[in-house]
């Protein structure tokens, strides 16, 4: 375990201060990766936590997070914590060969909401920053996060789709584009020999968002709950950020693909009954569950990592509580229902 679990989180600066608490276990594997640690993307919603970790895991070695910084205070915030700042456009291949060389990167770029209608932005944001980004540091250790969108629907009783499983998503321009940027990665990986990993996240949970928030929210609010999309894998954003972090030792050549996601398949019809509990509120459910979902299974990620230490339990009374005080939240829905691929 990272630490006591907290009961709950008196605030924004007190989650991020547990969101980002690096393990022994990383501490251990970072030692082994020499050198600055570079995370591209870092004004995301995972990022900033990303990037303190890895300042906190390594003290004596410079974190630098670079990304447009659109944010306010974000940058100013990250720096406060020890991480040296870069204000850049990803896509502006000059900027991006300006750089610093650092040994350790993680890229964190993407573009989902809002893909519909931008497809062109979506395909240039999943694709060619990451070919560009993988080109400049090819002769780094180099992490991309990815998503389990890259794989079809499966069988709810399957136990998720595995890495062996062929890419083939349902239609939608987000999905084929992830699609296209780990294409993109592996053939530079295979061409200049680059160490890496590909992150494919199932739904990271955080008090300001994730599945838990909206499925809690919408509980606290009366909003209609919709079930087509009956199951889903979700992982706590600090365990996530762990892994994603601990590949920079576990690199492969060429990369490969590991899935990132909790062992549970969660059903989103007991995680409305279950917040409806807590929060004293009779959730509104429609429609029906489907017989496939988007779902990972992780056995691969716990043999080499080993499991989760934050318990799907523990992450939905938190959140129960986060909502019921109404606590900061990002306004940035996953829209984990959606399921013809139009975000």
């Amino acid at each position: 375990m990272i630490a006591d679990l907290p009961k709950r989180f008196e605030g924004v600066e007190h989650l991020e201060d547990f969101l980002s608490i690096p393990t022994e276990a990383l501490r251990r594997d970072l030692a082994q990766t020499q050198g600055d640690i570079l995370v591209l993307g870092v004004g995301g919603k995972m990022g900033p936590t990303l990037a303190m970790m890895a300042r906190r895991a390594t003290p004596g070695r410079r974190v630098v997070g670079v990304a447009r910084f659109s944010e306010k205070g974000l940058r100013e915030r990250l720096q406060r914590a020890g991480i040296e700042t870069i204000a850049c456009d990803l896509l502006d291949r000059a900027a991006v060969e300006a750089l610093p060389r650092a040994p350790n990167v993680v890229c964190m770029i993407a573009y989902k909401f809002g893909a519909t209608g931008n497809e062109p932005t979506a395909w240039a944001v999943n694709v060619l920053a990451y070919a560009q980004a993988a080109e400049v540091f090819r002769r780094s250790r180099f992490v991309a996060f990815s998503t389990g969108c890259v794989y079809p629907f499966v069988p709810v009783a399957s136990g998720g789709a595995n890495e062996d499983t062929p890419l083939n998503p349902p239609p939608g321009d987000y999905a084929w584009s992830c699609v296209g940027r780990e294409r993109a990665v592996r053939y530079l990986s295979e061409k200049h020999k680059t160490p890496g990993r590909l992150v494919r996240l199932n739904y990271a949970i955080d008090m300001r968002y994730g599945v838990l928030h909206d499925v809690a929210v919408k509980v606290r609010d009366g909003a209609e709950i919709d079930l087509s999309m009956g199951h889903v894998n979700v992982i706590w954003q600090g365990d996530a950020n762990t892994v994603a972090l601990r590949c920079l030792a576990h690199a492969a050549t060429p990369t490969t693909p590991i899935n990132v996601s909790g062992p549970e398949t969660v059903e989103v019809r007991r995680l409305a009954e279950e917040f409806g509990r807590l929060l004293g509120k009779k959730p509104r459910l429609a429609g029906m569950e489907s017989a496939t979902a988007w779902l990972s299974d992780t056995a691969r990620m716990r043999q080499e990592f080993g499991s989760a230490p934050v318990p799907l339990r523990r992450m939905i009374e938190w959140t129960a509580d986060w909502v019921t005080r109404a606590m900061p939240s990002h306004g940035k829905p996953t829209h984990y229902e959606v399921r013809d691929g139009q975000y």
